[in-house]
This record gives structure tokens, sequence and C-alpha cells, in this order.
């Protein structure tokens, strides 16, 4: 990213970040405050395509943000370690299954294999994060999330391989 800064006499300074796709963004600080954005789709045009002012406390709000101050992506390589290890599987519940027709708390899924059920399909219903009174039926389709071999755990019981 390429970064000019210009003193405009009387009214205050200009910004210039030009981006690697040859767009431009272009900040206007006031002496006053106040502050104008304006975003170029090309670097070269003399019109902008966007513009819209800023209040000083919304500038420092877009800039955290463009910081990170609220969110930090993960990196690349950590997200690659994080698929490798955690994996986040559908599972149907069959009939003959000892988890059928108990509830979540009953069933002690987490406590006998270690996986998570952060989602349940029962019929046309999606219950996200389900309550612990929950009952599992026969048909069910669970959302699990854990390690490999958790999930695989929890698939056998769901399928009354246990």
């Amino acid at each position: 990213m390429d970064v000019s800064v210009s003193q405009l006499p009387g009214i205050g300074q200009k910004i210039s970040l030009k981006t690697a796709e040859d767009s431009m963004l272009v900040v206007i600080v006031h002496h006053t405050g106040k502050r104008e954005l304006y975003f170029f789709e090309d670097a070269d045009s003399d019109e902008a395509d966007f513009a819209m002012d800023l209040t000083p406390d919304e500038t420092r709000e877009l800039g955290a943000q463009l910081l990170g101050a609220t969110y930090q992506p993960v990196n690349a390589e950590q997200l690659q370690m994080f698929k490798k290890q955690i994996v986040v599987d559908y599972i149907t519940l069959t009939e003959k299954s000892i988890l059928s027709n108990k509830s979540m708390e009953e069933s002690e899924i987490r406590n006998k294999t270690g996986a998570n059920v952060i989602g349940i399909v029962q019929g046309d219903d999606m219950i996200a994060i389900p309550e612990v009174s929950r009952k599992l039926l026969p048909g069910d389709v669970l959302m699990a999330i854990g390690k490999k071999e958790q999930v695989a755990a929890l698939e056998a019981l769901c399928k009354g391989e246990e």
C-alpha cells in the first residue's frame, strides 16, 4: 500500500492510501475536526465512486476496527492446525442407539465421547445449542464438534454400536 500525506492550506491534511489493486482511499482531515472519506475504484480517476463525512468519533471507531481492536482473524497457519484437530459432522441418531429417547442431560454425550452437540435437526426444526432437557429422538440429526476420535465415538453411539 502506498500512503501519501499532503497539507491542504487553509483546510487541513489529505491522506491518500493507494492499494495494490490500484484503488484509492482518501481521508481529508479539516482543521475543524471534520473528516471526509473518499473511495476511488480507479486511483487515477478524478471523481470518487463513494464519499462520506465522518465525525471524529466515527473516524476513531473506523480506525479501531481496521486495527483489529475488536476482532482478530486467525492466521492461515493456525486455521490449518485447527482444521486438522477439530471435526464438525452431522450424525443421524438410530432407534437402536442407547441415546434414543433420552434428554441431552441423560445421554451424557460429552462425558461418554468428549464430543459436543451444538445443534439438532429434528424434522423441520433446527435447534441451535440444545437445552439439557431436549429429548433426542430416532431420526434426529446431531451436529457434533470435537476431535476426530470423539466425533467417531459419538457416531458409534448414535448407530447403536456402543
